[in-house]
Order: C-alpha cells, then structure tokens, then sequence
C-alpha cells in the first residue's frame, strides 16, 4: 500500500464513521463510545492496547483495522521491530492463514514509516 492509497483509506473510514453515527440508534451510538473507552489509557497504556488491537485484528484477518492499529500503533511511539514482533505474535496465535494479511500489514507499514 503506497501513502496515497492510505490517505484515501482514512478519508474513507472517517467518512463511513460520521455515516454510521449519523443514526438514532442508541446501541450504535454506545458500541463506537465503547470502542473509544476501551482503547483508553488504563491499567494498560494505550500503546499497548493498539498493539492487542492489531494482533487481534490480524487474526481475525481485518485489513481495515489492521490498517487502523498500524497507524494507532506508529502514532504511539511503536517502531517496526516493536511492530514486527506484533506481527509474529499474531501470526503464531492465527497460523498460516495469518500470512496473506501478515503480508497487508508489512505493506501499510511501509507506508506509514517511508
């Protein structure tokens, strides 16, 4: 992923965001502030809850959040060895189906770090 295709990628999730929050639904509204408490500063700092995120995200094999930790993670402080350790844990947890978006997440790191 080159940084043009990244940007276009944050336009569009910011885009789908104000979208999915443009809503009435109470439950909608409560999950995405959910979402923003969990990944605050805890017990855990908030560098490493988006490490977690983007182990997770890779097993679960989401490239749109993959792609969303990654920048969370670089934000963080977190560089590509800390980064590509994340990357071995989820691909050990996840196994071999783990490699096409172990792949997707070597690439968007080269993007966010060029």
């Amino acid at each position: 992923m080159n940084k043009a295709a990244f940007e276009a990628f944050q336009q569009r999730r910011e885009a789908g965001n104000a979208a999915l929050l443009d809503t009435e639904s109470l439950a909608i509204k409560r999950f995405m502030g959910l979402d923003k408490t969990v990944y605050g500063a805890g017990a855990l700092d908030v560098g490493t809850k988006e490490l977690l995120g983007l182990v997770a995200s890779m097993v679960l094999r989401c490239n749109d959040c993959i792609d969303y930790h990654l920048k969370r993670c670089v934000e963080e402080g977190h560089g590509k060895a800390e980064l590509d350790e994340a990357i071995s844990v989820a691909l050990m947890v996840g196994g071999s189906i783990v490699i096409p978006h172990a792949r997707h997440a070597a690439l968007t790191l080269q993007a966010l770090l060029d």
